[in-house]
């Protein structure tokens, strides 16, 4: 286990972790890279190649647009989404950029050949041509005036918004670059997690907070996390319905972290202290909020349930905005009416017996409208995949929980996100959640897979009963195509997490009727959902040449 369920889930925009978050995220470190050894200064031109599936959804993806952003200093979990089309419109008016806030320098960003500073190789599927690495690959180029290289770099984002670089990558598949994380409750498989949690008498939730309270101890490990304005409000915040009150969020910011990620941080230049406010985009500041007092149990408990807070928040917004999306395909926002006659707002009809199902599709497709907009979500494990989890969150609250006291109710949330996390993981460790490497499968269905698992330790299933949850839910999600239509996150993507939702809930109520044991592993079936993925071809996988993107025509 060498994860954390806060960088497993993670705030974020839309619309896609890998082609949004990843790139946003890779362009913002190689920044950096050039800051901390002393050549941001020296640079008068910076190239970007995308390809492989960055190249060839990467527009409907808006992966240009999160390069920009990422040169300009800005981070995925804390730039204003409502600020983000000026920024850009401003780039592409003048074709200049500052560079992390500081240095000002020519970028064109429109045209596809050699004038272009930023260039969609839609040929080309991986950096070097012909080596078979990760599809969603990029590389960043730093040049001076003379136009001699002064540093050039390869970035592959993997899924869910992680981001690796070629070096990383090698290193990782030799062996040589895995640096475990020291945690009381280690498991690297489905099987060894359910022995470790049976030895120690523990549940799943109470294992993965175990370990989480070790990385929160760890100086050592820097992982970004939501911070609650103060600990008693963190803990017992007042639940109505299905909204979250009682926190607040504070600043959130990837910069801390990222200038301890790696042991020569200091040595390269980073320095401690705060960036002075009229030097940097607002965005990239550094993080100056204290951890709050409290237990390491308290501060994990508090920030899981800002996790929420935000999903939630998300989830609101995507209930009440009407209008298009962005993108040409003229999708229609669906969620606010469907949420509207829901309520009683608008006739219904007869009583309908399946309603709650209405409602968890309605939630999830709330917060993929809103992804799809380029707004304020968790990735979970993924943007594309970002709905179902909170709507199964909304879904126990809603249907699950009466007669409980405000405090069974949170136990109940936290009991869902950790376990949910576990099984992320265990998929994450052994498998892909990069829908351009596996699919669709290891996007919705990995979400569909923690959605269930996590709904049975909610309801205070058995750990054997969250396993066979988890796997009913991928198995039926096996070799599920990643197909955008004009690659975008639109068609199928809001669908597809409803119906992952609904899925979820039917794998859990499965599990739980059963008292004998079954069949098929989840460690067996993660084992081939990633074989599946492999055996996919390529234009099934969120590249848009094939299936639903190849049939459909575009209007």
């Amino acid at each position: 286990m060498n994860t954390s369920l806060f960088e497993l889930f993670k705030i974020g925009i839309g619309p896609s972790s890998s082609h949004t978050v990843g790139p946003m995220r890779a362009a913002r470190r190689f920044v950096r890279e050039l800051k901390a050894a002393g050549l941001l200064a020296k640079t008068a031109r910076v190239t970007v190649d995308l390809y492989g599936s960055l190249a060839l959804t990467g527009r409907g993806h808006g992966t240009d647009r999160a390069v920009l952003l990422g040169l300009m200093g800005e981070a995925p979990d804390s730039v204003d989404p409502a600020g983000v089309e000026a920024k850009i419109a401003e780039v592409r008016a003048t074709s200049w950029l500052m560079l992390g806030g500081r240095v000002g320098i020519a970028f064109r960003v429109a045209g596809s050949g050699e004038e272009a500073d930023l260039r969609f190789l839609r040929e080309q599927m991986y950096p070097e041509a012909g080596v078979v690495s990760h599809p969603n690959g990029m590389r960043f180029v730093a040049t001076d005036a003379a136009g001699a290289t002064l540093a050039d770099e390869v970035f592959y984002s993997i899924g869910g918004g992680f981001i690796v670089s070629q070096a990383e990558r090698l290193a990782t598949a030799s062996g040589s670059g895995v640096s475990m994380r020291v945690v009381p409750y280690p498991f690297r498989s489905s099987a060894e997690l359910l022995r470790v949690a049976e030895e120690h008498g523990l549940t799943i939730a109470e294992l993965v907070l175990a370990n989480e309270c070790a990385l929160l101890a760890d100086e050592r490990v820097k992982i970004v996390r939501p911070v609650a304005e103060n600990i008693s409000q963190g803990l017992k915040p007042l639940i109505q319905g299905s909204q979250v009150s009682g926190l607040k969020p504070g600043p959130i910011s990837e910069a801390r972290a990222e200038m301890s990620l790696r042991p020569e941080a200091e040595a390269l230049g980073y320095e401690p202290g705060p960036i002075p406010e009229a030097k940097v985009p607002a965005a990239s500041l550094e993080d100056r909020v204290q951890a709050p007092a409290g237990s390491l149990e308290d501060r994990g408990r508090a920030a899981v349930l800002m996790l929420w807070r935000a999903m939630d928040a998300c989830t609101q917004r995507g209930m009440e905005v009407e209008g298009i999306l962005p993108g040409g395909l003229n999708v229609r926002r669906r969620a606010p009416r469907l949420a509207r006659r829901l309520s009683g707002d608008e006739p219904s009809g007869k009583y309908d017996p399946l309603a709650a199902l209405d409602w968890v599709t309605m939630w999830a497709m709330a917060v993929n409208e809103e992804n799809a907009a380029g707004g304020r979500v968790v990735t979970a494990p993924t943007n594309g995949a970002a709905g179902v989890i909170p709507a199964i969150a909304h879904y126990y609250l809603r249907f699950l929980c009466e007669g409980m006291e405000e405090h069974e109710k949170e136990e109940g949330l936290l009991r869902y996100f950790l376990t949910a996390a576990a099984i992320g993981i265990l998929y994450k460790e052994n498998a892909s959640i990069s829908g351009a490497e596996v699919g669709c499968q290891g996007e919705v269905g990995v979400a569909c897979s923690m959605a269930a698992g996590g709904l049975v330790a909610a309801q205070n299933g058995t750990n054997a009963q969250v396993e066979h949850a988890a796997e009913i839910a991928m198995e039926h999600n096996l070799g599920m195509t990643c197909d955008p239509i004009g690659g975008l996150v639109q068609i199928p993507c809001i669908e597809r997490n409803g119906m992952g939702a609904v899925k979820a809930i039917n794998a859990s109520r499965i599990a739980m009727h059963e008292t004998e044991g079954h069949k098929l592993s989840l460690d067996q079936v993660i084992k081939t959902m990633y074989e599946t993925g492999m055996d996919m071809q390529s234009r099934y996988k969120e590249t848009s040449l094939a299936g639903l993107a190849l049939n459909v025509i575009e209007c």
